[in-house]
């Protein structure tokens, strides 16, 4: 496996990670009370817990995306 195919997968995994990222916000955005009706069938939520669990979430899953994924990527380019 060359550098190159390593970088032209972590260029994929980023390119995924921000439609599912993007993804997210626009059903959170757009449906919001249709999926907040949906989660609260099972958990007792009120919609500022719901609101943080989702926004505290997507701050989670950037960070991660930016540590696993971005910063790796940008190691690549730099010694490549």
């Amino acid at each position: 496996m060359t550098i190159e195919t390593v970088r032209e997968g972590l260029l994929w995994a980023l390119i995924i990670n921000a439609v599912l990222l993007l993804g997210w916000y626009l059903i959170i955005v757009i449906a919001h009370d249709w999926v907040y009706r949906m989660h609260t069938r099972w958990i007792k939520l009120d919609r500022e817990q719901f609101d943080a669990v989702h926004y505290s979430g997507m701050a989670l899953y950037k960070v991660l995306i930016s540590f696993f994924v971005v910063v790796p990527l940008l190691v690549l380019w730099i010694i490549g």
